[in-house]
C-alpha cells in the first residue's frame, strides 16, 4: 500500500481544533514528517498544553466567526468540536455550531484556496444505535439516531456536517474525505470535562488510582471498540493524504470490542487498584453496541490497527501518573 510519509514535508496544514487531544497529535505527527501547521482552535475543549511544544502557528479564534486566513494553504483537517457527551450537554449550540457553521467557514476557505485535501472529523455517533445485524458496523448503514433528545447537538451536527462535506464536493468538487471516529484514548485525554463513555478511559484510571469505586453507567454489557491514537493518527492521514480517496467516508478505529466491565476490570488490574465496581443508570440514548466494520478502511488505507488495549493502556497511565 502505497505510503502519505512522503506527501507531508514542505506542505501546510491548517487543523482546526489543534489544541484538543486528536489534533494535538495530528499536529505533532505532521510536524515530524516537515509538514508545516497552522492551528486554529478556541481552547473552549481544547488546551494549549497539548501544542504549545510544537512550532505550529497558534491562532487563538472560534471557526464559527473565521472566515479568510492569509497565506497559501495545501490541506485542512476540521477537528473543531467538543466530543465528551456530558460537556457538549452543557455547549449545545457550541457544539452544533463547530460542526456545521464552523465547518461551512472552512469548506468555503477549502474553495478559495483550492487546497488539495479535506478531512472532516465526523464520528461513529452518526450510527446512533445501530441493531445487532450492522455490529461491526459499516459505513452503508444509515444509522438510528436520535434528532430529538440530549445527544443530538452532537450526533445530528455531525450527520449535518456530513451532508455539508457531500454538498460541496458534488457542487464544486472541494476534495473532501470524512473520517467516521470510533473512540480513541491515548495521552493528553482528559477525564475533567465529563464522565461518560467519550472519556471512560482517564475516568476509569483516575478512579482506580485514588482506589474510589469505578462508576458504570448501565449493566456494564454495553460495549466499545477502543482505538489508540497513534493508530487512529495513522488511519486519519492515510485518508487525507492518499490518492484517489475525494468523496470517501471511511470508518477508522479498532474493531476489538470491549463491554465498559471488561474495561473497567482491565485498568483496575492494571493499576493493582483495590477499587469496587458501582453500577449507575445508563444515560439516555447512550449507544449499547459500537464497533467498526473495517474492510473499507483496509482496503482503500491499508489500514489495520496494531496496538492492543493493554499495550495502549500502559502508555496512558504512564501519562496520567
Amino acid at each position: 500500500m502505497e505510503s502519505y510519509d512522503g506527501k507531508i514535508k514542505g506542505k501546510s496544514f491548517l487543523i482546526t481544533g489543534g489544541s484538543g487531544f486528536l489534533g494535538s497529535w495530528l499536529s505533532e505527527r505532521i510536524e515530524a514528517l516537515g509538514g508545516t501547521v497552522t492551528i486554529l482552535d478556541n481552547l473552549s475543549s481544547g488546551s494549549r498544553d497539548n501544542s504549545k511544544h510544537l512550532k505550529a502557528k497558534f491562532i487563538q479564534a472560534d471557526v464559527c466567526e473565521t472566515k479568510t486566513l492569509p497565506g497559501k494553504l495545501d490541506y485542512i483537517i476540521h477537528a473543531a468540536s467538543i466530543a465528551s457527551p456530558d460537556y457538549y450537554q452543557k455547549k449545545p449550540i457550541e457544539t452544533i455550531w463547530a460542526n456545521t457553521k464552523g465547518l461551512h467557514n472552512m469548506l468555503e476557505i477549502a474553495k478559495q484556496k483550492k487546497v488539495k485535501g479535506f478531512l472532516f472529523t465526523s464520528t461513529s455517533e452518526v450510527y446512533g444505535n445501530p441493531p445487532d445485524k450492522f455490529v461491526p458496523t459499516p459505513e452503508t448503514y444509515y444509522g438510528n439516531v436520535n434528532s430529538y433528545g440530549p445527544r443530538s447537538c452532537y450526533d445530528e451536527g455531525k450527520r449535518c456536517g456530513e451532508a455539508y462535506c457531500y454538498t460541496f464536493f458534488q457542487a464544486f468538487g472541494t476534495p473532501v474525505r470524512l473520517a467516521r471516529i470510533f473512540n480513541t484514548y491515548g495521552p493528553r485525554l482528559r477525564a475533567k470535562e465529563g464522565s461518560s463513555y467519550g472519556r471512560v478511559i482517564p475516568r476509569f484510571v483516575n478512579q482506580a488510582r485514588a482506589n474510589e469505586d469505578i462508576t458504570v453507567f448501565g449493566n456494564g454489557k454495553q460495549t466499545r471498540s477502543f482505538c489508540y491514537v497513534d493508530d487512529q493518527v495513522d488511519g486519519l492521514l492515510r485518508l487525507l493524504l492518499l490518492d484517489g480517496l475525494d468523496g470517501q467516508v471511511v470508518n477508522i478505529g479498532n474493531d476489538d470490542e470491549k463491554t465498559i466491565i471488561e474495561l473497567a476490570k482491565t485498568i483496575k488490574n492494571a493499576v493493582s487498584s483495590s477499587s469496587e465496581v458501582a453500577f449507575g443508570p445508563l444515560p439516555k440514548d447512550d449507544p449499547i453496541r459500537r464497533c467498526p466494520d473495517l474492510r473499507k478502511a483496509k482496503k482503500l488505507l491499508g489500514f489495520k490497527p496494531r496496538i492492543k488495549l493493554k499495550e495502549g493502556l500502559k502508555e496512558t497511565i504512564g501519562w496520567m501518573t
